[in-house]
């Protein structure tokens, strides 16, 4: 493969992966679908099935434009291309503050995804999510995240 290639490729998959962070901190649970529609994420798999998980699971908080007042930090991400297929793993830091929770770090894990290219570029094929650790997520989730661990 042209190393060219190579670099562009990974860097249009770090997009992919910072862009379902920034779309999961804006509170934009459609976007998230649609990003991961051609994919399955928990075992969800369509755009209208994934953001009703979100939706349902995520706190968000109109007073603050709807978000979940979160910031997901996706670290050290390796990515490794074959073709029009790819792979990747990453690490993850949610860190949240809200009125009744100082900022802290709330859960940690590692992101494991699949990816596939065709004419319209790069999408996820799967997200599989490992927590590692959790901290204080009563004003995050309404869920247990552990329940997302695969």
């Amino acid at each position: 493969m042209n190393p060219r290639g190579k670099v562009a490729d990974t860097l249009a998959i770090h997009e992919l992966l910072y862009r379902y962070a920034e779309l999961v901190d804006a509170g934009d649970f459609d976007g998230v679908g649609a990003l991961l529609a051609r994919g399955s994420f928990a075992g969800v798999v369509g755009a209208g099935p994934i953001a009703k998980l979100f939706v349902t699971t995520t706190k968000r908080y109109p007073e603050h434009g709807n978000t979940p007042r979160t910031r997901h930090l996706v670290l050290n991400p390796i990515v490794e291309v074959d073709g029009d297929t790819a792979a990747a793993r990453s690490t993850f830091c949610v860190v949240q503050a809200t009125e009744t929770v100082p900022l802290q770090p709330i859960v940690v894990g590692r992101y494991h995804d699949t990816f596939g290219r065709d004419e319209t570029g790069w999408y996820f094929t799967a997200r599989r999510v490992d927590v590692e650790h959790v901290g204080d997520v009563s004003a995050h989730l309404a869920v247990n995240p552990r329940d997302f661990d695969h």
